[in-house]
């Protein structure tokens, strides 16, 4: 298929029809409009003094641990478990600029990205906007750099 999607567009087609579908059905079922970064907060309020989303803990909880597992058996059953060249520091780096982000933005890329876009809120649009030009910015200045994993 080329360069940008060298094994083809069906696994990304498909796995954004079935996270608009479960976030659809969210949404219709509970009124909640998910996005990943809420359910890690409303999570940690287990062991940490957070006061976020206490009330609904017990259902985003079951959200969070069902992300894993789900990813997980999609590894186990399609032998294509995540291996990377990348240093486990890198690795860290990469978590603590993207958690630092998260909390800056109010929202991870999945609650504005998906569920603010498509509620229109102008938070959210600003908030895709400036990820994407971070994200290319930083794409390019790594690709000057010749950093490699």
């Amino acid at each position: 298929m080329g360069f940008p999607f060298p094994n083809g567009v069906t696994s990304y087609l498909s796995g954004g029809l079935f996270l608009g579908l479960g976030l659809m059905v969210m949404y219709l079922t509970l009124g909640v409009k998910a996005g990943a970064s809420s359910f890690l907060s409303s999570t940690l309020t287990y062991v940490t003094p957070l006061k976020a989303e206490r009330s609904s803990r017990q259902w985003r909880l079951l959200f969070a641990l069902a992300m894993v597992l789900g990813a997980w058996l999609y590894a186990a059953t399609h032998q294509a478990f995540f291996v990377t060249a990348v240093g486990w520091w890198r690795l860290a780096l990469g978590g603590l600029l993207v958690g630092f982000g998260t909390r800056l933005s109010s929202g991870c890329t999945s609650g504005h990205g998906i569920c603010g876009v498509a509620s229109f809120s102008r938070a959210s649009l600003l908030a895709v906007a400036v990820f994407m030009a971070v994200a290319i910015v930083t794409a390019r200045i790594v690709l000057l750099l010749g950093v490699t994993p």
